[in-house]
């Protein structure tokens, strides 16, 4: 587009970034003009050039600055904190523009009221119980209208797309139980997602080690698949192990996905546990394998080691038959609890990824109960010898008092696994960051900056260009977002700036919470969310429906 047309009426010029674009290609220095919203100018080289220059009533000198497409988060658990946290920094100030939520299988939409109350309780120590939100909504729709009215109706801190949640749709249809869905429940959930799809959702997402999603089998997956690749939209699995059967659980993810014709991405698509140590590679040639023969794959990860998760996502798939209060109920019992103790400890339960557990390298991160605050930090081997008593009967406990709320950390990951997947071409970024609990993961707070500063700046891992199109482009063509994404004229400005010799996340295991540096600006719509490396109270965000 030729300057000359807008020059006297543009919002904002960008002058002299280092424009990353999205795509991958070199970056190149140009001014961006910005008005009512839309990127309308990218005039390269402009001041070499000696070109007319975009005007805007506002000028941002960005020199030293890198210029990107706003980061989207493919991986995240800020379903109720978009709701209740109009600030949100976690995200906002990482750059992050679009999260996807309604992850792992379990969200708060479509529900009925007794679903809802057993998916508050399930989820609690993601999200917390809930009690300080107005459930108001029931379906899909409802709930992506929530997003776009919330707080008083100027919006949300951030873009959100949602992911219909296979394992709420089964409770829904089915209940908590163990057992194949009958003909008439699976009409039933079929018909859940078609409607959660039409209602704007752009995909399906699994959680099967967690219950109740993790009761389908292959083939109710696949029917459920089919409606959502009618419908344009995506399957997002947490497949059915990341520990001892992590290959062939990918393994069953791609013939499932293929088999139903429907795109699959690889949600925290990690390799982790002592069996797979080195074994990426192996992870890789599937894919590979895969997309040579035609697949549609993409995947995110996260850029630590540790995972995170709940403590009872921990428990045999047996213990959660029948929702969370029975899974109370089986704690209560002495008998049976001994046997939960057994499969977590010899046999390896599969909640634990067929892996015995190792108390040591679960660390507790937030309690939903006060008095059990002086557990977070230590891990749970840390906690029993504090109690002078063995960790399951530690463990136990605590998922007693807290009414199943505990979050952990796993400290169970591999480095040269992290570095080797992030490298190939369909990985996108994924924080999965969980927000609750007084010790979080630090990837709710600094994945984004992470990457950018530890894996592109000091250790090379990826190129600045690449990393960002991981970030940004890459994550945009999987939700089929046809205007966000790239830096181009006529595409929405979802921007951010950030200073490549400085961007880092603030945020440890010891200050999870910590903001990121380098990051002075992030543009919503054309809107500053932070300005000067200060949030605004700009509240731009809205919910991205499939279109």
């Amino acid at each position: 587009m030729d300057p000359v047309g807008f020059a006297d009426f543009a919002d904002l010029v960008i002058r002299d970034a280092d424009v990353a674009d999205g795509t991958g290609a070199p970056s190149y220095r140009a001014d961006v003009a910005v008005k009512e919203g839309r990127i309308v100018a990218v005039v390269k080289e402009a001041a070499a050039a000696g070109c007319q220059r975009p005007r805007a009533r506002r000028e941002l000198d960005a020199e030293g600055l890198v210029l990107a497409p706003g980061f989207i988060d493919m991986h995240a658990h800020s379903d109720l904190a978009l709701l209740r946290d109009p600030d949100h920094s976690a995200k906002a100030a990482q750059g992050v523009t679009l999260e996807v939520v309604g992850q792992d299988g379990l969200s708060y939409a479509p529900v009925d009221d007794r679903t809802l109350a057993e998916v508050r309780r399930a989820i609690s120590g993601w999200n917390g119980d809930g009690d300080d939100i107005d459930f108001t909504w029931r379906s899909v729709g409802e709930y992506l209208d929530r997003l776009d009215h919330g707080f008083g109706g100027e919006g949300i801190a951030v873009n959100a797309a949602y992911l219909v949640p296979q394992g709420t749709v089964r409770a829904l249809a089915v209940g908590w139980e163990d057992r194949p869905a009958t003909p008439e429940e699976l009409a039933r959930m079929r018909q859940l997602v078609a409607e959660g799809m039409r209602q704007g959702a752009v995909g399906m997402s699994s959680g099967l080690t967690y219950t109740p999603g993790m009761y389908a089998q292959d083939a109710e997956l696949a029917e459920l698949c089919r409606v959502v690749a009618a419908r344009g939209g995506y399957y997002c699995p947490h497949h059915r192990s990341y520990g001892a059967g992590a290959l062939e659980a990918y393994a069953e993810m791609v013939r499932l996905a293929r088999e139903a014709d429907c795109p699959l991405h690889l949600t925290h698509a990690t390799l982790n546990f002592g069996p797979n140590q080195g074994r990426a590679g192996e992870l890789l040639a599937l894919l590979d394998e895969a997309l040579a023969a035609g697949a549609d794959i993409t995947l995110d990860t996260y850029p630590y080691t540790p995972g995170c998760t709940t403590l009872v996502a921990l428990l045999p798939s047996w213990a959660g038959e029948g929702g969370p209060g029975a899974v109370l109920g089986r704690l209560a019992d002495e008998d049976t609890a001994e046997r939960i103790r057994h499969h977590l400890e010899v046999t390896g339960s599969d909640g634990c990824h067929g892996v015995p557990v190792e108390w040591e390298t679960v660390e507790i991160s937030g309690v939903g109960a006060p008095a059990l605050a002086e557990y977070v930090g230590l891990t749970v081997r840390e906690a029993a010898a504090r109690r002078g008593e063995e960790p399951w009967t530690t463990a136990r406990r605590l998922l007693r008092e807290d009414r199943l709320g505990i979050t952990v950390l796993q400290h169970v990951g591999h480095e040269e696994n992290v570095r080797a997947i992030m490298r190939h071409r369909v990985h996108t970024g994924g924080s999965d960051g969980i927000l609750q609990g007084a010790k979080p993961h630090p990837r709710a707070y600094g994945t984004f900056p992470q990457y950018l500063g530890r894996y592109v700046r000091e250790l090379g891992v990826l190129s600045l260009e690449e990393c960002v199109a991981h970030l940004t482009g890459r994550p945009a063509a999987r939700l089929r977002l046809p205007d966000r994404g790239v830096v181009r004229e006529g595409y929405r400005a979802d921007l951010v700036l950030f200073d490549p010799a400085t961007v880092a996340p603030g945020a440890t295991f010891e200050r999870p919470r910590a903001l990121p540096t380098g990051i002075p600006y992030v543009l919503i719509d054309g809107r500053f969310v932070i300005e000067d490396g200060r949030r605004t109270g700009v509240l731009a965000g809205r919910a991205v429906r499939r279109t």
